[in-house]
């Protein structure tokens, strides 16, 4: 008899084990198990060194503090989250996840229980507000705002001084005056005016959101293409260049970037993030100069747009506090980290209070002396916030299947509504 009371007692032990395991793992990271917070993202050069500093500045009055950070592509989170919350658990998911902007608003809408409300930790009058509208949804605040992808003209200051023209002649000008400009100096230099990626148009982004517009109404969801006045200009003007043969055909980033160090094209009009490609060729020092990028000629346009850019999201684990703590710590209010993040990394932060600190003031030799980063932070902060939506790049696709049509002779009112019939077809 004691021999099976015994035997009944230990099963039970094994039971209960049994038991507080399986519990322990449901709805939570499995890399968490030592107590650490665990973050995905990609680019080691750049959003994980940044993530590395917060975490230098953060143990500093948070000694205890461990940070598991796992380097995934940007597809590979884009597909493993997904995958996971599509399946209705977060078993396995990270504590915090960088978002691109163009993809933040799939995820929110889809799956907004599995992302924890950060509304509480941080001052979103802080931020770049373009940057909230993005990363927001239904009132709460979900993401916070990382980098900008803040663009800017990019010039080679000899050649266009060798077309007769200066960087004044570049300042407050539209895209349909910067068209001219580009053939102008094709024709006298002899230089394509910049590189085209037929499959990739993000220009088109760049130049709609000057004037508050994109692919979607307001709401984020229904197409807005056929009678989209922003969009149609831009593919004017698109064809305007295309057909002057200015551009250098390219397909990839090394062949774009090739274009730059080479000295092959004059200028190139995208995202801040482009400034440590054009300054790995030393030889160019001096002859490169950043203007405020061109707007369209729709009224309340401005010099000013975004291309690319990211946000820090939390999921809904185990450890959420503590992470949204660590972000709002850092991220969210760390001026002096924010200093550090531009000297190192070269990441500008949508944090606005930091873009007084001195960092943000120094003069870049490579640009002439020019103070590019406190340019890109005024120019960041004049951005017309627009909602990106769940289906910017589904709608590109359309997109750059209607613009062939458009550039072989196409009627152009004809290629818009096409593309907004399949979009709404595409999209329900």
């Amino acid at each position: 008899m004691k021999k099976i009371w015994i035997f009944l007692f230990a099963s039970l032990l094994l039971i209960a084990g049994c038991s507080s395991g399986e519990k322990s793992n449901q709805g939570g990271s499995k890399e968490k198990k030592d107590g650490s917070i665990t973050v995905w993202a990609w680019d080691p050069k750049f959003n994980i060194a940044a993530m590395k500093i917060a975490e230098k500045y953060y143990k500093e009055s948070n000694s205890d503090f461990k940070l598991n950070i796992i380097e995934n592509s940007q597809d590979d989170i884009v597909q493993k989250l997904n995958t996971g919350l599509s399946s209705g658990t977060t078993k396995g998911m990270p504590n915090i996840v960088l978002i691109e902007d163009y993809r933040a608003q799939s995820f929110l809408q889809a799956y907004p229980d599995a992302f924890f409300d950060i509304s509480d930790y941080i001052n979103t009058d802080d931020f770049a507000q373009y940057k909230i509208s993005s990363s927001s949804y239904d009132g709460k605040q979900y993401g916070l705002p990382f980098d900008t992808g803040v663009t800017g003209l990019y010039l080679r200051k000899d050649y266009i001084e060798e077309a007769g023209y200066s960087l004044e002649d570049f300042q407050n000008i539209t895209w349909e005056q910067f068209a001219d400009m580009a053939i102008d100096i094709y024709k006298k230099t002899g230089k394509y005016i910049s590189t085209n990626d037929p499959s990739d148009l993000g220009i088109l982004r760049v130049m709609i959101q000057t004037a508050g517009s994109w692919y979607l109404e307001e709401n984020g969801k229904t197409p807005n293409i056929a009678d989209n006045k922003a969009l149609k200009e831009a593919f004017q003007i698109y064809k305007k260049m295309v057909n002057a043969g200015i551009f250098k055909e390219t397909t990839d980033w090394s062949q774009y970037v090739g274009a730059l160090n080479s000295g092959e094209i004059v200028e190139t009009a995208t995202g801040n993030w482009i400034t440590p490609s054009i300054k790995a060729e030393p030889s160019q020092s001096g002859k490169w100069a950043i203007a405020p990028i061109p707007r369209l000629s729709i009224d309340g346009s401005v010099n000013a747009s975004n291309l690319g850019g990211s946000s820090w999201y939390i999921l809904n684990v185990d450890g959420k506090e503590e992470a949204a703590k660590f972000l709002a710590e850092t991220f969210g209010k760390n001026i002096d980290m924010y200093q550090e993040l531009v000297t190192e990394v070269g990441a500008i932060g949508t944090y606005t209070p930091a873009t007084k600190g001195e960092a943000y003031q120094t003069a870049d030799e490579f640009f002439g002396g020019q103070k590019t980063i406190s340019d890109f932070t005024t120019w960041m902060e004049e951005v017309k916030p627009v909602n990106y939506g769940m289906h910017t790049y589904a709608i590109e696709d359309i997109l750059a299947n209607e613009m062939q049509k458009y550039l072989k002779g196409a009627d152009l009112q004809e290629v818009l509504d096409d593309a907004q019939k399949q979009a709404e077809a595409q999209i329900k």
